[in-house]
């Protein structure tokens, strides 16, 4: 997508033109049913009872047994209206001067369908750029170009390659073929579309001043985005905030999970960050929910309809068969939930509830108690959503089998299936159901409570991922950037760590000498072991530059002469050596995505957080307490808190180191890269032992 600069205000004026025209201009409607014209002509003729519409080609004639008109300003004329809304389905070799004749008609809104633009090459863009200005010179906005069209149901437009079933989903994709999957997939569960916008080039008008339309447009109840490139990253989060102040969900499909790292990092930060981890930061950032496919969006935004949602990422699994247990909560930890072990009252309840052949633990498994007594099911969902180690309950299994044919269990069944309902609509906890038999009237008893039912356990573990609920707010992630500081200019190792430290990170005592008797001096102040680091690389271990464990002053002086006859560093730093035998290293950095700005990231292993590939990371600024849920995160967060003995990290130390390199960062916009690696966090606190900074 290729977006110019200071993009068009969207006033309530632009928003009655784009979705509640009174006058439509097709220009370019055309006779060949192969053409856009021919398609859009007759979207436009079949839309709302009085509703103008002008059907505009410099030829002449009529098209579809109407007149046509030369020129927009023409049919105005001729029928006493003003236009609206203009959608412009020419060449590209006429896209300006119809940009010209829509505003010369009153044209508040244009829709360009025209293609061969700025995705096309520079002649393209350049064309494009003056169709813009065109636009906004006379106080219009533009949609596209190269999109397929606008639709909002709830005024009667449909100005798109298809008539979209209404409903109170708005959909703004770059792609108009997965809408119509989407739509489909809707149209199947009950749900349709309120607005569709084809984003198209974005020259003008995007995706983030379509979100904030869409925040305060009464007929929609959740919004839909498929984006291939979000391009104001920052504009995009705040736009998402308003939509979650108004109650909307916001589902992202964004491809790219698969794209390789960030290209030319200079840091290990930079290589161990991808553009895909930056969305899903974002997502997290402003409570949005990333999903992966049309399928997954569809099921989605249905159980999102529901207030139910999941406080945490624990869930518990109610089965009626130890392969559905096992099968399920393997699905769960594939999508990022735990299935905890129960421990304490609640299987004492469990146990009291169900038959003694039940297991208890965590999946519950209910060992055929169904077909002995069928409540069984709803006191188990009963007892587990009650529970507080539990956020969230799979049912998997054969649920919905006994009413799906002739049994004398049919009736119990369906009355357990209400009975489940009633208990689920009574809390605020989800329960998602992988059942045999979807299509069961006991199943369908529970998609009328709003409640999950999927034939596919995938997909139901999936939407229970999907019911997570983040917390996200401007002080913990992602908030607003400060304004900026003085810029940093010294990004030696010294102004590395000069920037950190003024920031309140805390180091290893160091001395930076440039001869041997600075390195005599700096003996005399600095208790052994020491280090010495040859300076002037951007990662100093590399060809030897990095030498540990100097016990004395011989051992320094000799690696200070053989630092100095291999590398002939400008300055060798000599440090404090710190104990590392009780604590952890980590790394800890930033970089600047060109989308979303700074991103924090935090991974295990330090210098060998390439190897581990255990990373995090969140749009920056963050608070301390974000920075903390941000390391706990990470798969190894058990040996931050203690794991198999060893002593717990200062966690709320190394999260303040996490939130001040994350705030140092926002206020550095002229950095590109920042990193602490290793951070070495121990019982008593977090030591910072390397410093990089990236100019851009």
């Amino acid at each position: 997508m290729r977006r110019q600069a200071s993009p068009s205000a969207l006033s309530g004026d632009h928003l009655q033109a784009l979705f509640a025209p009174r006058a439509v201009a097709v220009i370019g409607a055309s006779d060949d049913s192969a053409k856009w014209g021919n398609i859009l002509a007759q979207r436009a003729l079949a839309s709302g009872d009085g509703r103008a519409v002008l059907l505009v080609n410099h030829r002449g004639g009529t098209v579809l047994g109407e007149p046509v008109h030369v020129s927009a300003v023409a049919g105005a004329r001729a029928l006493d209206v003003r236009v609206d809304l203009a959608v412009v389905c020419v060449p590209a070799h006429g896209f300006v001067a119809s940009v010209a004749d829509a505003v010369s008609a009153g044209a508040r809104a244009i829709v360009g369908i025209t293609a061969g633009l700025s995705e096309t090459g520079a002649e393209g863009a350049r064309v494009e750029t003056e169709a813009v200005a065109v636009a906004r010179e006379a106080g219009a906005v533009l949609v596209g170009p190269n999109c397929l069209g606008i639709v909002d149901t709830s005024t009667d437009l449909q100005l798109a390659h298809a008539a979209l079933p209404a409903g109170d989903v708005a959909v703004l994709s770059q792609s108009g073929n997965l809408v119509l999957d989407l739509a489909s997939l809707l149209a199947d569960r009950g749900l349709g579309i309120s607005r569709f916008v084809s984003l198209g080039n974005q020259a003008d008008l995007g995706v983030v001043e379509l979100l904030h339309a869409c925040a305060d447009h009464e007929a929609t109840r959740a919004v839909a985005v498929y984006a291939e490139d979000v391009v104001e990253g920052r504009r995009f989060l705040a736009a998402a905030r308003a939509l979650r102040t108004a109650g909307k969900p916001l589902v992202l499909l964004a491809p790219g999970r698969s794209e390789a790292a960030v290209r030319s990092a200079a840091s290990h930060t930079g290589s161990l960050t991808s553009s895909s981890m930056v969305v899903d930061a974002a997502c997290a950032a402003v409570g949005a929910h990333r999903v992966d496919h049309p399928t997954q969006m569809a099921d989605l935004l249905l159980a999102l309809r529901q207030p139910r949602r999941m406080s945490g990422r624990r869930a518990a699994v109610l089965t009626d068969g130890g392969g559905h247990g096992a099968v399920g909560a393997d699905a769960l930890s594939a999508v990022g939930l735990s299935t905890p072990v129960l421990t304490g009252p609640v299987t004492e309840e469990l146990r009291s509830a169900l038959w003694a052949s039940a297991t208890v633990t965590n999946p519950v498994d209910l060992a055929g108690a169904g077909e002995q007594d069928v409540l069984s099911y709803v006191r188990g969902v009963q007892v587990l959503l009650a529970s507080d180690q539990v956020d969230g309950v799979l049912l998997t299994g054969f649920f919905g089998g006994y009413s799906a044919g002739q049994s004398d269990l049919a009736a119990p069944e369906l009355a357990a299936a209400g009975l489940m309902a009633d208990a689920v609509v009574a809390q605020h906890k989800p329960l998602v159901v992988q059942t045999i038999y979807p299509d069961s009237p006991a199943a369908v008893v529970l998609s009328a409570a709003g409640i999950p039912v999927h034939r596919d356990i995938d997909r139901a573990c999936t939407v229970l991922a999907g019911l997570v609920e983040p917390d996200p707010s401007p002080a913990g992630l992602g908030g607003e950037l400060p304004d900026p500081a003085a810029p940093a200019t010294d990004t030696s190792y010294d102004g590395a760590r000069a920037l950190f430290a003024d920031a309140g990170i805390a180091f290893p005592a160091a001395v930076s000498v440039t001869d041997v008797a600075g390195l005599e001096a700096a003996l005399d102040r600095l208790r052994f072991p020491l280090v010495l680091k040859a300076t002037g690389r951007l990662h100093k271990s590399e060809d030897g530059g990095v030498v540990l464990g100097l016990a004395d002053r011989a051992a320094v002086r000799a690696a200070y002469d053989d630092l100095v006859a291999r590398l002939a560093p400008p300055t060798v730093t000599v440090e404090e050596m710190a104990d590392v035998r009780d604590g952890v290293e980590l790394i800890v950095g930033s970089v600047r995505d060109p989308k979303f700005g700074p991103v924090v990231m935090v991974g295990l292993g330090g210098v060998f957080a390439e190897v581990l590939a255990d990373t995090a990371c969140a749009i920056a600024p963050v608070s301390v307490a974000a920075a903390r849920q941000l390391l706990l995160s990470l798969q190894g967060a058990p040996l931050l808190l203690g794991a198999r003995g060893r002593t717990p990290v200062d966690l709320d130390a190394l999260a303040e180191v996490v939130a001040r390199v994350a705030g140092l960062a926002a206020a550095h916009p002229e950095l590109v890269e920042l990193e602490l690696n290793p951070v070495l966090a121990g019982p008593s606190g977090a030591l910072a032992l390397d410093a990089r900074l990236v100019l851009g």
